[in-house]
Parts: C-alpha cells; sequence; structure tokens
C-alpha cells in the first residue's frame, strides 16, 4: 500500500473512531445513571454480557411498540409485547432490585413536578417510556390527577390491573414495582440499542469499504512494481 493511500485510511479510521465515540459518549451522557441498567440486566450466567452482537440487540428487541391511549400524547406499555429471554432477565428479582434502585437515584419521576407545574401542563406532556410507565398509574386505573407527581389513590380503580394497587405517591415507591415500569424500561432500552447497532453497523460497513479500498491499493501498488522488475 503507498504511503498516501495507508494515510488516507489511517486519517478515515481515526476519523469514524472518533464520531463513534462521540456518539455513544452523547447516549451514555443522556442516560446518566440509567446507563447501568445495561450491564445489570444483559449478563448471561456465565458472566458474559449478552449485547455485544447487533443481530442479537435486534432479535431481543423486535417486539413492543407501545399503545396509544384516548387523551395521551405518549403511549403506555405493556410487559407482555417484549421478548420472553428479557422479560426473564427484568423478572428476575436480584435484577430488578438493582434497577429500581438506579431509576430511584435518577430523580426523573420527582422531576416532572418541577418540569410540569400545572395540571394542564402535565396532561399535554409527551413522557418517556420510563416516565410514563415509572411515575404513574396505568390510565386504566381511573385514578384522579391531583399534580405531576400526585394522585387521588382514595378513588376506587375500576382496573382489576394488578399495578393499581402497587402504585403509590411516595417518592421512593411511584410504580417501580408495576409491570408498567418494566415494560417502560424494556422500552427504553430497546429505543437505545437501536440508535446505537444502527450505528455501528453503517460504522462497520463504512470501514469495511475503506479496508478493502485500501487492500486493492495495494495490491496494484505491488504489482506495478513487479512488473518495472
Amino acid at each position: 500500500m503507498g504511503m498516501g493511500t495507508s494515510n488516507f485510511v489511517i486519517r478515515w479510521i481515526n476519523f469514524l473512531t472518533m464520531i463513534h465515540n462521540r456518539v455513544l459518549g452523547g447516549v451514555e451522557e443522556k442516560q446518566h445513571t440509567i446507563v447501568d441498567l445495561f450491564d445489570l440486566v444483559m449478563h448471561h450466567p456465565s458472566g458474559n454480557l449478552g449485547i455485544h452482537s447487533v443481530g442479537f440487540r435486534f432479535i431481543i428487541t423486535n417486539n413492543g411498540s407501545g399503545h396509544n391511549v384516548s387523551g395521551l400524547r405518549y403511549k403506555e406499555y405493556q410487559l407482555k409485547d417484549y421478548s420472553s429471554w428479557f422479560l426473564k432477565q427484568l423478572n428476575n428479582t436480584d435484577n430488578w432490585k438493582q434497577l429500581k434502585s438506579c431509576l430511584v437515584k435518577s430523580e426523573d419521576c420527582n422531576n416532572l413536578a418541577k418540569q410540569y407545574r400545572t395540571l394542564k401542563q402535565y396532561k399535554m406532556a409527551k413522557l418517556t417510556p420510563i416516565e410514563a410507565g415509572c411515575c404513574r398509574p396505568p390510565s386504566d386505573c381511573g385514578y384522579p390527577v391531583v399534580n405531576a407527581s400526585y394522585y387521588d389513590l382514595s378513588f376506587h380503580p375500576i382496573s382489576s390491573n394488578k399495578d393499581c394497587k402497587l402504585y403509590k405517591n411516595t417518592r421512593a415507591v411511584k410504580c417501580y414495582n408495576c409491570e408498567s415500569c418494566k415494560a417502560g424500561v424494556a422500552q427504553y432500552m430497546k429505543t437505545e440499542w437501536r440508535v446505537v447497532a444502527i450505528f455501528n453497523l453503517a460504522l462497520f460497513v463504512i470501514l469495511s469499504i475503506i479496508y478493502f479500498v485500501g487492500c486493492c491499493a495495494r495490491r496494484n501498488a505491488g504489482r506495478t512494481r513487479e512488473s518495472k522488475v
């Protein structure tokens, strides 16, 4: 490979690596303490992480798109919509205990009252999957909304959904023990993984093309030298 071609390939690889790190770093910064969810949930019994494969990420997140609810600008999610292997990890008592600890520390639910100071603002909000599933009771419970962090639990639930009785207004409880919260986490992971997986796949294709071009240039340069001898 000629010196010029070699330098070109190296520069491109360094540039793409820098972009890759910035993109993934931006995702991790956005996730703040929730980043730990990936490591906590995706450990196999062997101790190895199960999310390195791009294809595998798509397999375990190919379900679950959310359900529209009349009067809400966001969707609600149900745990049954996600892959059985993924559900097994979320339903693991030890895993969820640690996951719940991360969610409580993130203060996402407690910050809703600061973001939406009036009931009208809260009802018009477009909540994230975690906010929709972990910070409030499912809409079919029918609890009257007092504000972004408080529901009137004296109202008798109109649904048999067991999440209705699990929700508490207490900041450390909320709906963190609800299936709707686990579903919200599953949807959050699905969305973030797909972004990273697609970027990694595109990066792999680009690097493969650059490597192929470099190899062809090197082969041609070798043939040129041989023809001159």
